[in-house]
């Protein structure tokens, strides 16, 4: 089949709304996935090459693409570029209701993987102190969405701040280097920050991190409803493995970072693995976050939040 046969044929499924389980196509030659330092598990299947042996009975290959943020993974789903990516919930929220047709199909973690972070000799001690000062962010990822809601519980907008665009990995290099005042963090980077430079999280709010969620393109999960659920139940035969060898999951992740095992361990302590999938306080976390976004104005005031949350999740691809 041509490629603008097959993309034809695609765009066709994805219209009808295909329901699960009725009609779906064979599974594709590849599947495209993504891994992410912030996404342990992606780490794990990649290392073990869980999914290859799974899929490889059905002549199924597998492609990993890199993500640095939720905004990148988003950027690369809408695109086409990988078929299953792993975001930050409110951020796939904001994706969803920009125009990009995705599904959250599943979880990878509970995280507390952002903060306010700033130099050891800074005073900052709560959002207030940012007002005037520079922020180094990653728009559209859940450090951004952080850093919204917390300005907004200090009565301060982005306007507010001066905001600096930089990817995560270059945020942190910016902090350190003073090139900016503060830096809206992620982990693995921000524990790097931590324990390295002495880099101080001035503001925490673990409630406010929302979810780690896969994310499924729309059209591939209406054509592959099958092969979907089967990466969620390798993710699941991961989060298992991952409880059960911590030690070994360490360093896979410190293999992949290049980081020390005290700077993994930290991220480790802060990453949740014990829920086995999308639960009603996954729903709630992410909108929690669409209503906050929504007051700071970062979602437009006519957009149903809590509709849109529920046209995002989808649960019918559970592992079972």
């Amino acid at each position: 089949m041509s490629l603008s046969r097959r993309s034809f044929l695609q765009s066709t499924v994805a219209a009808a709304g295909l329901a699960i389980g009725g009609g779906a196509k064979a599974a594709p030659s590849e599947i495209r996935l993504d891994f992410a330092t912030y996404n342990p598990l992606s780490l794990v299947l990649r290392e073990k090459s869980l999914v290859e042996k799974a899929l490889a009975a059905d002549g199924v290959g597998v492609r990993w693409v890199q993500t640095l943020g939720s905004n990148k993974a988003l950027e690369f789903l809408n695109a086409g570029s990988i078929d299953i990516g792993s975001t930050a919930g409110a951020a796939a929220l904001i994706g969803r209701i920009n125009g990009n047709p995705i599904k959250t199909v599943g979880v990878f973690s509970r995280p507390e993987w952002t903060a306010l972070v700033c130099r050891a000799d800074t005073p900052f001690r709560s959002p207030a102190d940012l007002k005037g000062k520079s922020v180094a962010v990653t728009r559209g990822t859940d450090p951004h969405i952080f850093l919204v809601r917390a300005l907004d519980s200090a009565g301060l907008t982005e306007k507010d701040v001066r905001l600096v665009l930089l990817q995560h990995p270059d945020g942190k290099t910016a902090l350190i280097r003073g090139d900016v005042d503060a830096w809206a963090g992620l982990d693995p980077m921000m524990a790097q920050a931590e324990i390295q430079n002495g880099a101080k999280l001035f503001y925490r709010k673990p409630e406010a991190n929302t979810w780690g969620v896969l994310n499924a393109r729309e059209a591939f999960a209406a054509q592959n409803p099958d092969l979907v659920k089967r990466v969620l139940a390798i993710y699941e035969e991961a989060r298992q493995w991952a409880l059960a060898n911590p030690a070994e999951l360490q360093a896979i992740i410190a293999k992949e970072t290049k980081l020390p095992g005290p700077i993994v361990a930290r991220q480790l302590e802060r990453t949740d693995h014990s829920n086995k999938g999308i639960t009603g306080a996954t729903r709630q976390t992410v909108l929690e976050a669409g209503l906050a976004l929504q007051k700071a104005g970062v979602i437009k005031s006519d957009v149903e939040v809590k509709a849109a949350t529920e046209a995002l999740i989808d649960t019918r691809f559970a592992a079972s």
